[in-house]
């Protein structure tokens, strides 16, 4: 709302040189948010960004496979990797895990499941005994159907 202010001139009547009484002036109450929306478009960016990278899992190098069909549902994955042998630890989607408790894990994941199939990723580098030893621990667990994760054949 504008606000009215009386000139400060020296004559009594309030009438200044130019014969105006009342000055009105406006005051600036808006808030300016071309600033704010850059820098939520810029935290934006950068969200987006990042968020790929944040999700990333254990590096595992993949078998190939020549006629390999693509996985089509939302499955449960546990990935091997490499290093197995040394340290025991497997990882269920995105959780590490030792391998000891992999069973009891399972049992909990699978629960309220409907569909009791798993996805195995296992890095090229892991022998045939321990990809069998966790799939063993797997059907223990109460798995029905074991899949193997491949990548297709580079062309």
């Amino acid at each position: 709302m504008p606000k009215v202010q009386q000139n400060g001139g020296g004559s009594g009547s309030g009438r200044g040189r130019r014969g105006r009484g009342l000055r009105v002036s406006t005051s600036l109450a808006e808030i300016n948010v071309v600033p704010l929306v850059d820098v939520m478009l810029v935290l934006l960016i950068i969200f987006m960004v990042a968020a790929p990278m944040m999700t990333q899992g254990m590096a595992v190098n993949l078998p190939t496979a020549k006629k390999a069909p693509p996985a089509t549902a939302e499955n449960v994955t546990v990935t091997i990797p490499a290093a197995f042998g040394q340290n025991r630890i497997v990882q269920i989607d995105k959780d590490e895990i030792r391998f000891e408790i992999l069973e009891e894990r399972i049992r909990q994941v699978m629960v309220n499941r409907a569909d009791k199939s798993v996805f195995i990723r296992a890095d090229q580098a892991v022998t045939m005994q321990q990809f069998m030893s966790v799939t063993d621990k797997l059907k223990e667990a109460g798995v029905e159907k074991v899949a193997i994760s491949t990548r297709p054949p580079d062309r």
